[in-house]
């Protein structure tokens, strides 16, 4: 039976390929239910709808969903615990695994971080301080997204990804400040273990999309100066939407990989965490079980989530440069500086504290310093983004007197 389902299907996949009279649609996805909807109910549109694009992006989605749906179940049943002498009643059982679990794992309720270097008397200055910094990124971004929605002179592609990495920006910041400051308030430091795992998935889920939204800002300018003449060709509406949707898609994944491998790692009581908040980092370095595979995904995740967007934005901004010094004019020059200097200078503060914080040697992983520095890119970069837009932008700063005006003469 297995021989007549592995050679039945492989025939059936060499026909298709060897005959040019199969290479359509239907037999690329081999009688799939969307495909004949459309073929049916839709003929005069088929060659329109049904394009090769959509089909490949469609069975790319098929591989990455139910790729993504078996590496959780996996993941999930690998931090299980099974006697020697147990057997599954079954020639394969999900269910049955799960019912031989074990539970033998030291657990922990709650994860007590160090939180901030600062001094007790210090507390009250630095925690006003902070709110202000908090409340002043919050209102900023708000206001960039308001200001993008109500204006329509700003419903193009920069700004819509403006507005997103404002949204992200502000979720960014609201995993860890709110936090940190009731910490300060209250003068405890602790977190449970659930609102730690839930805390370091949302980090790294804003973290990771805010790296994709600058790579698609990045590529959004280089488009928009080596390929002026094509960019609303290029730089659809519906490109936008799926650069957006695939780095939600993809920084979720990354998220909760690296949460689920948290969880089944054990932590002894009384552990305290060097950081102000569930870092990956750090709770890694605090288990007390074994991390190899913990280690080996940030290593790879890491190069997917952070490294190559990075890569990639200095590759746009090369070929930008290039673009530029091909045809050099003061003109040019300064056009280039006012599409691409805001941009820039966010991708600057953004990559440079990740890069200070986990690329540059240390002599002591926990230091004050690695604290210091994840505050800066987790509560005073967010901040500095509105400024950095607002001040930089003429569209922005126009829309704003706008929105000023129309609110005087209502008075």
């Amino acid at each position: 039976m297995h021989l007549t389902t592995v050679l039945g299907n492989l025939l059936i996949i060499l026909l298709i390929r060897l005959d040019s009279r199969l290479h359509t649609l239907m037999y690329f996805f081999l009688m799939m239910a969307y495909d004949r909807y459309v073929a049916i109910c839709h003929p005069l549109h088929y060659a329109i709808i049904m394009r090769k694009e959509p089909c490949v992006l469609l069975a790319a989605g098929s591989w990455f969903f139910s790729c993504v749906h078996a590496l959780l179940h996996t993941l999930l049943l690998s931090h299980l615990s099974f006697c020697a002498d147990n057997t599954i009643p079954h020639y394969f059982s999900k269910e049955n695994l799960k019912n031989m679990r074990r539970d033998n794992q030291s657990s922990v309720s709650e994860i007590s971080p160090n939180g901030l270097p600062i001094q007790p008397e210090q507390q009250g200055m630095y925690y006003a301080l902070f709110l202000g910094m908090y409340l002043t990124m919050v209102l900023g971004n708000l206001l960039t997204i308001l200001l993008i929605r109500l204006d329509s002179r700003l419903h193009t592609p920069m700004y819509f990804f403006l507005s997103h990495l404002a949204l992200t920006d502000i979720s960014f910041s609201s995993v860890t400040a709110p936090k940190m400051l009731m910490n300060m308030l209250t003068q405890t430091q602790s977190i449970s273990y659930a609102g730690c795992l839930s805390q370091a998935f949302f980090f790294l889920l804003f973290g990771g999309l805010d790296s994709f939204l600058l790579t698609s800002m990045a590529y959004d300018r280089y488009v928009a100066i080596c390929h002026p003449l094509h960019y609303t060709t290029i730089i659809s509406q519906s490109l936008c939407f799926l650069l957006v949707l695939v780095s939600w898609v993809l920084s979720s994944a990354g998220a909760l990989v690296h949460t689920l491998l948290l969880a089944r790692l054990s932590f002894l009581r009384g552990n305290t965490l060097p950081h102000f908040f569930c870092d990956l980092s750090a709770l890694v370095k605090l288990s007390s079980s074994d991390t190899t595979i913990n280690q080996l995904v940030i290593l790879t995740v890491g190069l997917a989530i952070v490294t190559l967007p990075f890569i990639c934005i200095l590759v746009s901004y090369g070929h930008i440069g290039a673009s530029v010094l091909r045809r050099p004019s003061t003109k040019g020059i300064c056009k280039a500086l006012s599409t691409c200097g805001s941009h820039l200078s966010v991708v600057s503060l953004y990559y440079g504290a990740i890069i200070a914080l986990y690329f540059v040697p240390s002599s002591n992983n926990s230091s004050d310093e690695d604290v210091i520095v994840s505050v800066f890119y987790t509560l005073v970069t967010p901040m500095l983004n509105p400024f950095i837009y607002t001040l930089r932008n003429r569209d922005i700063k126009g829309a704003l007197r706008i929105i000023l005006s129309r609110g005087a003469l209502s008075a």
